[in-house]
């Protein structure tokens, strides 16, 4: 299996994913040029990452490359333990985080594409902040009593930690929010996670 990643990006959930898996996998990183190169506009002709290549079996969209690797995978328990009902958990707080929390941040990082009018920009940047903020709350509540977003590690907590990391690149308040603070310590110290980050030039 391979993976097509731009560090820092939300590829690089994918790539924690696949190094959380113990199994050997490929990972190539672009950058802005090489994502609209012809080469990779023959993998995915949207130019964006992340992408899988599985022998001839081509996939994009991160919440079903996170499925994929769950399910060709199933001993590392990123979608629980083969029950419905944890599947359906993780599953649940993917949805969360590709739905809601990651389109959340398209504001911040590019107010142009929602309005012409640059002096409204501060605006709309104020009212993701906003917005960013009661999301991270809920998910502080969640995780008042259990480690991970599931209650247990799944395909679900890389996705939110690079989030967490934008987060903190885009000064969103997270003042107070102590679970989440607890979690992305932990996240930070997890062998996965940092040979990831190192293998990005992220750390």
């Amino acid at each position: 299996m391979k993976l097509y990643s731009k560090p820092g990006a939300c590829s690089t959930a994918d790539h924690i994913a696949l190094q959380w898996t113990g199994q050997p996998y490929e990972v190539e990183l672009l950058d802005k040029d090489t994502l609209k190169a012809p080469a990779f506009l023959a993998i995915n002709p949207a130019g964006s990452v992340p992408a899988v290549v599985d022998g001839d079996f081509i996939l994009t969209q991160n919440a079903a490359i996170m499925g994929y690797i769950a399910d060709t995978y199933p001993q590392a328990g990123l979608a629980g333990d083969g029950s419905a009902q944890q599947r359906a958990e993780a599953t649940r707080w993917l949805s969360f985080v590709n739905s809601d929390l990651h389109p959340a941040f398209s504001p911040l990082f590019g107010p142009g594409k929602f309005i012409e009018d640059d002096s409204q920009y501060d605006a709309i940047r104020a009212a993701a902040h906003k917005r960013l903020r009661g999301l991270f709350e809920r998910a502080d509540a969640q995780l008042a009593d259990r480690p991970w977003l599931a209650g247990f590690r799944s395909f679900a907590d890389p996705y939110f930690y690079i989030t967490l990391r934008w987060a903190a690149g885009a000064k969103v308040d997270l003042s107070g929010l102590d679970n989440i603070a607890a979690y992305k310590k932990r996240m930070d110290a997890d062998a996965g996670v940092q040979a990831t980050l190192k293998a990005e030039g992220l750390s």
